[in-house]
């Protein structure tokens, strides 16, 4: 500690050196209720609940039932406060700057009794001038207020109209008028998620002091002109000059291993003021251009940016740039109505495969980086390319940005409004317009973000009229949201970022939503834009009831995670599917009864007279159902690519809902809370791979489709195997012909009525037999093997009882199985 604030006031104080210094607050501070009857030490990052949590004052909030238990804390007002000494003398800096990079959420904040400013985003950073206020020795307090009850004041003093969802349905058991407040929109609870409204300073907070003139932020965008087929990159960077003359100097842009480096002169004026440069990428040397995970590289290039500046000040910064390109193509289709969409990365046209993301915790200082890169290796494990960041919980932390740029892995990323209506006075609206633009500027440099998206289901919510608006009130709701998402959002999108589409809403008819006014009277039209599907009282083995629509970024089932998860934040009392406790937690009406609903459907439900073991196997039943249905559906998007069926087709992305989980629950995850894969993770390696022969029947028609996401053809045979239940070795078998998959298709390889099969097949019967094929070239096996069941497995003939053994041995302290 001694020499870090020996080399903090070596920089500060280095003479005409230095022109800027910076001290962090983070760290230790102190923590109290607005009665004063709880005073601990907190740390920042962080927020109350995990203050409590590690000061011993309460349980972990995730066991059993804290999340009822522990309402209270987010009805109480809380203060964090601080005492620091300035490490340098602040007399010497002309400016002096209080920067928040997240308050959580509504505060006033005082630095020596005072008022410095006041906070209600958690999605904005700000920054308070305190020249005047700073001393050697400082006091700061930040008095916040509950979210929960600035809330309902805000939904309160809103006397015009209604702006639903009031509250979320009972069994979320969750808190009122989250749409009235500029946060975590499922921290007020969710259909997977707890209800846990926190309150603290969620990221950095620092003091920043200099002289003559200061960088606040700079943004970049590559960008591709057609005309000349050359690079460039738009930078923008701004300054607040303190000094009372211009600033002048020069800006020397360097990529090393482009060859390129230009330098600018530049002349600020006092003030805030913004640069603008373009830079043009030497022509004579080749560009690596970034690809998605499975189509290529994820090349990047060094880049620094050095302001030399009067008054020997200099500036510089380094960051990694990415060169890609990203269009959403929607055009007419021969042989169907309405128009296509789906993306080009560098003019290839890419199926998008992957899930939704959710915050990986209700507390974000508990997601750390090994948790952040043990998720997304995960999806990349998985063969997914793509991920959507959902508008229901937050603008991801750099480094989440950061790995998907490393990993190859696309981004939709959603602005934070969710299933709900929202106001529009005009405070909310500058708030919004803060919001938007800051996030803008922080993430548009990355290469993994390919499409920004206003809202999730919030044109459905409102046209599908979810909360029974009356029909005289539609022109009102109608005009609030074009208000929002159109007018505002849209508008300072446009203007911090041309690189990339917007559309306004997730579901959403796309330029067909645009034509009837921003709003569709069906937004779930298979013939435009993308869908959302959900329906858990069908068969879901049955792929007639999917929809062929050109674009899915939302389907799934419910499962309940492991035994070992649920174990960590339950009671022997709690260990059964039909315990108070597994009620709790099912946040999803009718979720358990509809997960035996469609188990019982193809499988046997345990039978067990032990509670224990038929708790253990219920769970695991219900990732198994989980695993096969979303299996069945994501194969029939993927063979769907290619073709138009009576008007419909030429899907080209699938993005199951979800990726993670919040906390220990039911929900519709592939990885549990923490990361450990569930089955349909390990079954997603499978559909998700880059070759893949797909089985289905139609009218007793045994059909198998290849499906290639590979940039070139491939030349290959089929094998399809059939096996009785009892052995792993096959009855019969059929290799195919040769067959050509082009790049980037769906193509029918195999058909065979299936009473035929069985008859070649030593007359099997559908409930005796089971169907394996896979994909080959020059002998050696493409891909995985993938299956087709003749008969649901609960009327299988034949099928023993698995006797699996495992053999662990201890070998220089190193176990091994």
């Amino acid at each position: 500690m001694c020499l870090l604030l020996f080399l903090l006031l070596a920089l500060c104080q280095a003479g005409h050196i230095a022109r800027a210094c910076s001290y962090s607050l983070r760290g230790s501070w102190q923590i109290r209720n607005a009665n004063g009857s709880l005073e601990l030490p907190g740390t920042v990052p962080g927020c109350v609940h995990s203050a409590l949590f590690q000061q011993g004052l309460i349980q972990d909030p995730y066991y059993r039932f804290n999340d009822l238990h522990y309402r209270w804390i987010s009805l109480d007002n809380w203060t964090y406060s601080k005492e620091f000494k300035m490490p340098f003398n602040h007399s010497k800096w002309q400016k002096v700057n209080l920067i928040f990079e997240g308050i959580d959420t509504v505060t006033k904040i005082l630095l020596n009794n005072v008022t410095v400013g006041k906070t209600d985003n958690m999605f904005s950073r700000y920054s308070f001038d305190i020249t005047t206020m700073v001393r050697d020795v400082n006091f700061i307090e930040l008095r916040f207020q509950s979210a929960v009850l600035y809330a309902a004041q805000q939904s309160e003093a809103h006397t015009g109209y209604q702006v639903p969802p009031n509250c979320p349905p009972l069994v979320q058991k969750g808190e009122c008028h989250v749409n009235f407040i500029r946060k975590e929109q499922c921290s007020f609870s969710w259909d997977w998620g707890p209800s846990f409204p926190t309150q603290g300073i969620w990221k950095d907070v620092r003091i920043e002091a200099y002289n003559i003139c200061h960088l606040n932020y700079f943004t970049f965008s590559p960008i591709y002109d057609n005309s000349t087929q050359e690079w460039n990159i738009e930078i923008e960077s701004s300054f607040d000059v303190v000094s009372s003359k211009p600033v002048g100097g020069q800006v020397v842009v360097a990529i090393p291993k482009l060859q390129t480096q230009q330098t600018y002169s530049i002349e600020l004026q006092p003030g805030e003021r913004i640069v603008e440069l373009l830079v043009k990428i030497n022509k004579n040397i080749s560009v690596e251009n970034w690809w998605p995970h499975g189509h290529g590289n994820q090349a990047g290039y060094n880049m620094t940016i050095l302001f030399k500046l009067d008054g020997d000040l200099n500036i510089e910064k380094s960051a990694k740039v990415y060169f890609r390109t990203v269009e959403l193509i929607e055009e007419p289709i021969e042989g169907s109505s309405g128009l296509s969409f789906y993306f080009k990365i560098n003019g290839f046209p890419i199926f998008l495969k992957g899930s939704n993301w959710i915050p990986a915790d209700s507390f974000q200082d508990r997601v750390t980086s090994d948790l952040l890169r043990l998720l997304l290796q995960s999806a990349v494990d998985a063969n997914m390319n793509a991920l959507r960041v959902w508008g229901g919980g937050i603008y991801e932390q750099d480094e989440f940005y950061e790995l998907c740029d490393q990993l190859g892995i696309m981004i939709w990323q959603d602005f934070m409004f969710a299933c709900a209506l929202y106001p529009t006075d005009r405070s909310f609206m500058d708030s919004v317009s803060a919001e938007v633009a800051y996030q803008i500027r922080r993430l548009k440099s990355h290469p993994s973000i390919i499409i920004w998206s206003g809202n999730n289901e919030n044109e459905a919510a409102l046209m599908m009229n979810w909360y029974d608006i009356p029909p005289s009130d539609y022109p009102m709701y109608i005009n609030d949201y074009v208000m929002l998402y159109v007018k505002n959002i849209r508008e300072v999108v446009l203007a911090g970022d041309s690189t990339r589409p917007f559309i306004t809403s997730s579901p959403t008819n796309g330029v067909e939503s645009i034509a009837e006014g921003w709003v569709s009277h069906n937004p779930y039209d298979t013939h435009f834009g993308d869908v959302h599907y959900y329906s858990y009282s069908s068969d879901c083995w049955n792929w007639k009831l999917f929809p062929k629509a050109r674009f899915v970024s939302e389907y799934g089932y419910q499962s309940w995670p492991s035994f070992n998860t649920l174990e960590k934040v339950s009671s022997k009392a709690d260990w059964s599917f039909r315990s108070k406790f597994s009620l709790h937690r099912q946040h999803h009406a009718r979720g358990n009864t509809e997960m035996l609903y469609q188990a019982d459907l193809h499988f046997k439900l345990p039978q067990s007279t032990d509670p224990l073991r038929a708790f253990r196997d219920t769970i695991y039943l219900t990732q198994v159902t989980q695993a096969q249905c979303v299996k069945i559906e994501t194969e029939f998007y993927r063979r769907s690519r290619s073709e138009i069926v009576n008007g419909e087709g030429h899907t080209m992305g699938a993005l199951y809902w979800q990726l993670n989980d919040v906390w220990q629950a039911p929900s519709w995850s592939s990885l549990e809370y923490g990361g450990k894969w569930k089955m349909l993770h390990y079954f997603a390696q499978h559909f998700f791979a880059a070759l893949l022969p797909v089985g289905f029947e139609d009218h007793d028609v045994f059909y198998v489709y290849g499906v290639s996401d590979l940039h070139s053809e491939c030349r290959v045979t089929l094998t399809v195997r059939v096996h009785t239940w009892s052995s792993l070795e096959p009855l019969c078998s059929h290799v195919t012909g040769h067959f050509v998959i082009n790049s980037g298709e769906a193509i029918l390889i195999y058909k065979e009525p299936v009473p035929s099969l069985l008859r070649r097949c030593w007359n099997c019967t559908r409930q005796s037999c089971v169907v394996s094929f896979y994909l080959s070239a020059d002998s050696k096996p493409l891909g995985p093997t993938n299956y087709h069941f003749l008969s649901s497995p609960k009327e299988a003939v034949g099928l023993q009882k698995a006797h699996i053994t495992e053999n662990v041995s201890v070998t220089d302290n190193q176990v091994m199985g």
